[in-house]
C-alpha cells in the first residue's frame, strides 16, 4: 500500500483534521503578526507607564509616517515579485533637490515639491527600464539605481549639508491640521488612495496577476511591462515623497539622509504579510507592518534598551514574520 494511499485513507477516517488544520494555518498566517502586535501594546502598556499617553503615540505614528510613506511604494513592488533597493537613496538625493529649491529666502513651494517627486519618478524610470528593457534582475537593476542616486546626492553639494528652508516647506514635516501632525495625515491619506488602487482598480488586479505568474498574466492580454514600469515609478514617487518629509521635519537635507531606510522598508512591507515571491500583500498588512516596527523601536526606547539590541530585535521580527507567511504557503 503506498504512502499516497495510506495518507488518503486517513483524511477520510478523520475528515475534520485536515480542515482544522487549514484553518489554523490560515488564522495564523492572516492574523499572526496582528496577535503579536496586540501583545506587544499590552507588555508595553504595562512596562512602560508613558507608553499609552496620547503625546507618545501620536509621536509613534509621527516617525512612522516617514517609513511608511516609503513603504506603501514597496508593496506595489514587491507584490509583483521585485525589489527596490534604490529608496533609500531616493531619499537622500530628492530631499537635496527640496532643500536647495526651498531656502529660507522663500519661493514658491510647488516648485521644490514638484521638483523633488521629480527626481524619484526619474529613477524609478531608470529602474523599471533596467528591469522590463535590460532583462536585469530588480536586486541588481535598483542596486545600480542605488549606487547612482546616491552619488548624485553627494556630487550635487559636494557632500556638505543644506540647511535652512522656507516656512512653507518646513510644514511639510512640522506642521500641524487641528491636532494632527502632517506627515501623519500625508501617510494616511497616501495609504488610503494606495488601498484603493491595489484592491479596487483593474490596474491593482494586474499588479497580483503579474506577481502571481507574469507568463501567464501576458497570456490573458496584461502588459506586464507596462504595470512593472508603473509599480516602480509608484515606489520611486512616494520614496521621494518620504525624503520632502523627511528634509522639511530636520530643516535641511544631508546627502547621506535615508541610509539603510531600504531595510526598514522591506522589513515593515514582509512582517506585514506581502509575499517575497509576488502576489500576495495588502497595503493595510503593510500598515501594521510600519506600526509594529514603530511601536517595537519606541518601547524600547521607553525601557532604555541599548540600540546595539534593537536592529537585532527588528531582525527576529522580519524573521517570525517570514516563518509565518511561508508557513501559511505550505
Amino acid at each position: 500500500m503506498s504512502t499516497n494511499t495510506v495518507a488518503v485513507m486517513l483524511r477520510k477516517a478523520n475528515p475534520g483534521e485536515g480542515s482544522r488544520s487549514t484553518r489554523f494555518k490560515h488564522f495564523i498566517g492572516d492574523y499572526g503578526i496582528l496577535v503579536i502586535f496586540a501583545l506587544v501594546l499590552v507588555f508595553l502598556s504595562i512596562a512602560a507607564p508613558n507608553f499609552l499617553t496620547v503625546d507618545n503615540l501620536v509621536n509613534v505614528v509621527r516617525q512612522s509616517s516617514i517609513i511608511g510613506i516609503i513603504a506603501l511604494g514597496m508593496t506595489f513592488i514587491m507584490i509583483t515579485a521585485g525589489i527596490d533597493l534604490s529608496v533609500g537613496s531616493v531619499v537622500g538625493l530628492a530631499g537635496m533637490v527640496f532643500a536647495i529649491l526651498a531656502p529660507a529666502s522663500g519661493g514658491a513651494l510647488w516648485v521644490p515639491l514638484v521638483a523633488g517627486l521629480g527626481v524619484g519618478l526619474l529613477v524609478g524610470f531608470v529602474s523599471a527600464a533596467l528591469v522590463v528593457w535590460g532583462k536585469i534582475l530588480p536586486f541588481l537593476a535598483t542596486l545600480a539605481t542605488m549606487a547612482i542616486a546616491r552619488t548624485a546626492a553627494l556630487v550635487i553639494t559636494d557632500g556638505q549639508v543644506v540647511s535652512g528652508l522656507s516656512e512653507p516647506a518646513e510644514w511639510l514635516g512640522s506642521g500641524f491640521i487641528g491636532p494632527i501632525p502632517v506627515p501623519v495625515i500625508i501617510f494616511v491619506v497616501a495609504a488610503l488612495i494606495c488601498d484603493f488602487v491595489l484592491s479596487r482598480t483593474k490596474f491593482g488586479s494586474h499588479v497580483y496577476a503579474v506577481g502571481g505568474n507574469e507568463e501567464s498574466s501576458k497570456k490573458v492580454g496584461i502588459s506586464a511591462g507596462r504595470v512593472l514600469f508603473t509599480v516602480y515609478l509608484i515606489g520611486g514617487a512616494l520614496a521621494a515623497l518620504g525624503g520632502l518629509v523627511l528634509t522639511a521635519r530636520l530643516n535641511g537635507a544631508a546627502p547621506t539622509a535615508g541610509l539603510t531606510y531600504e531595510l526598514q522598508v522591506i522589513a515593515a512591507v514582509v512582517i506585514g504579510g506581502t509575499s517575497l515571491f509576488g502576489g500576495v500583500g495588502t497595503i493595510r498588512g503593510t500598515v501594521i507592518g510600519v506600526l509594529l516596527l514603530g511601536v517595537v523601536m519606541n518601547g524600547m526606547n521607553l525601557l532604555g534598551v541599548s540600540s546595539y539590541y534593537q536592529q537585532g530585535v527588528q531582525g527576529l521580527i522580519l524573521a517570525l514574520a517570514v516563518l509565518l507567511n511561508r508557513w501559511k504557503s505550505d
